[in-house]
């Protein structure tokens, strides 16, 4: 197959996922049958999304599950995250090398940082993807004005303050 091949990879979570999955299936409604996408997963996550119907033109691949278990990450979220971060490059690396068809692009979630790093030493351009709503994204580059205006830190017990 000739054309566009993009390798997806999304952050390991279901609000990461599924958006990444409908932009992919978007990107195919829209295109002709030159595009190939590859989204990656963690076999875990394979088996929590691998019967979803999907079109032809994307495939799953994954990489072993690096990471703790989506089942309990919640107990211990920085862990999680570390994971994330320090895990994940050498088997995405390692998948990219088995792919029969090379990557044109890698679109990938903006907090999977490791995808830069692989397209800057396979000279592959990168697409970072923001997968949450932009009034996520505002809080973020706004975080700054929350501090100074003191509304942050905040009382979360629910009681109010006068």
């Amino acid at each position: 197959m000739g054309g566009c091949h993009v390798v997806v990879l999304p952050y390991p979570g279901r609000g990461h996922i599924n958006p990444l999955m409908n932009l992919c299936k978007l990107l195919v409604s829209w295109s002709s049958d030159d595009l190939l996408i590859t989204f990656v997963v963690t076999e875990e996550w394979l088996g929590f999304i691998g019967f979803e119907p999907k079109p032809a033109n994307i495939r799953f691949r994954t990489i072993p599950d690096v990471l703790p278990s989506e089942l309990v990450r919640g107990a211990d979220m920085p862990s999680f995250i570390d994971a994330v971060l320090t895990k994940m490059e050498e088997p995405f690396e390692q998948l990219l090398d088995r792919l029969e068809q090379p990557p044109t692009i890698i679109m990938a979630d903006v907090f999977v940082l490791c995808a830069v790093n692989v397209g800057n030493r396979r000279n592959i351009p990168v697409a970072a993807v923001w997968p949450m709503p932009v009034s996520v994204f505002s809080i973020f580059y706004h975080f700054d004005l929350l501090v100074q205006n003191q509304h942050y830190p905040f009382d979360v017990s629910g009681t109010q303050t006068s």
